[in-house]
């Protein structure tokens, strides 16, 4: 999904660790609390966030890989990309079954955004989710 011009964004980049996943989370949550989104709002972008770092953590297969997060709110859309360096591995929406331990980061993220999919760049694979603003306002400030 290309991007649009932002009226704000961030992006920074954490390490194919685990242990990245906390400090990310507090970063997504900082930068949506800065910019006035809407606490359920951005409890969802983060929990999506949260999802998407965590698969590619799991699923990328580049050693010492950087996984980007990008956040960029344009007017009433708010766009999240995760962006790994594994091309190749391409996520895949699944249900899981109910005794399963894992499974549900692409469903969960299906469920809280208006929209998700995948691109490939030049060596590298983007995850998005958009989410849309329901009041039409970019923020509460």
């Amino acid at each position: 999904m290309p991007t649009a011009t932002a009226d704000h964004r961030d992006t920074f980049r954490v390490a194919k660790r685990r242990r990245s996943v906390p400090s990310a989370r507090a970063r997504v949550r900082k930068v949506l609390a800065d910019w006035g989104v809407d606490v359920e709002l951005a409890g969802d972008v983060t929990l999506s966030a949260d999802e998407l770092l965590t698969n590619a953590i799991k699923h990328c297969r580049v050693t010492l890989a950087m996984i980007e997060i990008s956040l960029c709110l344009h007017g009433a859309v708010l766009l999240l990309e995760v962006t790994d360096p594994d091309g190749d591995k391409i996520p895949e929406l699944r249900i899981a079954e109910s005794d399963e331990e894992n499974g549900r980061g692409l469903f969960l993220v299906a469920k809280l955004a208006n929209e998700w999919g995948h691109e490939n760049r030049q060596h590298a694979k983007c995850v998005w989710a958009r989410f849309v603003l329901t009041d039409g306002a970019p923020c509460t400030n």
